[in-house]
């Protein structure tokens, strides 16, 4: 995949990856409070639902009613994030924003790659076309056993959704393609134990984004 920088180095491009229940949405808040604290402009946004566009496809794409193929599903979340990088991320970065993004290209590889079983290049291929090729500088990755990720979720009272209900292989063979796509690429996605409390996983990520947020 070509690479497209996200700027010119005034900002920085950060995504937070992993399955259910791992703490993503709730990590994204408490880094940009702590930035918006040093006077840093933030942007918080998410896939499915970060644009307007993509809260209807959210409805859809998680709707435990609605019945769609594999192909269907994926090409939702590409339309999503095709919206996303368009009409949220790309203006953001170009206002000198720092862009945290709960769940990007790496949840499409790891769900409809490793857990629905698509094909892996195909998806890259796709991804790379509905993004212009832009990818993040730093993606953060909370590891979590999918056991205790679905557990948080009941114990949350969580809505059920197409995803989050599918079978635990399922949810087991995206983890183990979380962990291969973080094998694969060291260097940008950093792997986060999410086994931790809140408070030490804050700790760990600090630590990686203030590095990547030291060069804007």
């Amino acid at each position: 995949m070509t690479h497209s920088p996200p700027n010119s180095g005034s900002t920085c491009f950060i995504t937070i990856e992993g399955g259910e229940g791992a703490g993503k949405t709730t990590l994204a808040q408490a880094l940009a409070e702590r930035l918006r604290a040093q006077g840093r402009s933030v942007r918080l946004t998410r896939e499915p639902g970060g644009s307007a566009l993509g809260q209807a496809l959210r409805t859809l794409v998680l709707d435990p009613q609605l019945q769609l193929t594999d192909w269907s599903e994926t090409c939702l979340f590409l339309a999503d994030r095709g919206a996303n990088v368009e009409g949220v991320i790309r203006p953001a970065l170009a206002a000198g924003e720092i862009v945290f993004c709960d769940r990007y290209l790496d949840s499409t590889l790891a769900y409809q790659g490793y857990g629905r079983g698509l094909d892996l290049g195909l998806l890259r291929r796709l991804n790379e076309a509905v993004t212009g090729g832009l990818l993040p500088e730093l993606t953060l990755l909370l590891d979590l056993p999918p056991e205790l990720g679905l557990a948080r979720t009941r114990a949350r009272s969580d809505p059920g959704d197409r995803i989050g209900d599918a079978a635990f292989a399922f949810h087991q063979r995206v983890n183990a393609g979380f962990r291969a796509l973080a094998e694969a690429e060291p260097s940008r996605i950093r792997v986060i134990d999410a086994t931790q409390s809140a408070q030490d996983v804050l700790r760990d990520a600090w630590l990686l984004v203030e590095r990547c947020t030291a060069r804007a």
